[in-house]
């Protein structure tokens, strides 16, 4: 098995943990491939992870297109998506050299004309700022499966996987996914209207996202800035054609994390 370590060097407990999980991976024999960028992961089986989630959702996307199962040892501050705290590092190299289970994790494609964006967590379609402009909300036409959802006038709409459903979109009002659930969830940023509600719809479906008026939408894949929407642009959002492999423990419970991960996260 080959095995890569993606690092992100600005972590504040990165350092000790990458000694472990060297020193470790040394007893086992095991020489990895160290890489600090994305353009530098090799030809590899496992990719694990020291960082945060926002450096798991950075390698997410590659490993995922490679067929590349991810580990994520968390050097962060929450932690989320990693399957291992940093002081379980010997836990975690014993598992990945004996029978481990792996989880697969649902990727939305969003298409703007010929161009694809790929997100793991969600895509935001968030107001663009225009100093001339005399109002700044937006109006957000949403269609599923080419049918009318409603428009959305506010801030924007998220657009979140079952894995994002306890990021951006649980901030915004949305519901918690279940990581096996089949399905997305569109919640309004602020939206100027109480009957405008969070929605969860199967992920066979077509949505379909345009900018009916205001100063157009800037979209955000994973926290990153991809491109602008003008008026009458349209977004067609559908689930991606491959998955994100998370490695996990036969043990691993999501509602156990879940309720340490949200009571870590409200102090």
């Amino acid at each position: 098995m080959k095995v890569g370590v993606y690092c992100n060097r600005s972590a504040k407990k990165f350092i000790p943990i990458r000694e472990e999980l060297l020193r470790c991976l040394n007893e086992k024999e095991i020489e990895p491939q160290i890489c600090d960028k994305i353009e530098q992961i090799g030809d590899v089986d496992v990719l694990i992870v020291l960082g945060g989630d926002g450096t798991i959702l950075k390698a997410a996307i590659e490993a995922g297109r490679r067929g590349i199962r991810l580990m994520g040892i968390n050097a962060g501050t929450l932690g989320f998506l990693s399957e291992f705290e940093g002081e379980q590092v010997p836990e975690a190299v014993e598992l990945l050299c004996g029978g481990f289970e792996t989880e697969k994790r649902s990727v939305l494609q969003v298409a703007i004309g010929e161009k694809k964006y790929y997100t793991l967590n969600d895509a935001v379609f968030q107001r663009s700022y225009n100093p001339s402009a005399d109002d700044n909300v937006v109006d957000v036409h949403v269609k599923i499966n080419g049918k009318t959802v409603d428009n959305f006038i506010g801030d924007g709409v998220i657009v979140s996987t079952p894995t994002g459903s306890t990021a951006y979109s649980l901030s915004a009002g949305g519901s918690i996914l279940t990581p096996d659930i089949a399905a997305f969830i569109l919640t309004p940023v602020c939206a100027h209207s109480l009957h405008n509600r969070p929605i969860v719809y199967a992920d066979s479906s077509t949505l379909e996202i345009s900018a009916e008026e205001g100063p157009g939408l800037s979209l955000y894949c994973d926290g990153r800035f991809e491109c602008m929407l003008r008026a009458q642009d349209t977004a067609i959002l559908n689930k991606a054609d491959f998955c994100v492999e998370f490695i996990k423990r036969k043990d691993s419970n999501f509602f156990d994390k879940l309720l340490l991960k949200l009571t870590k996260w409200s102090k």
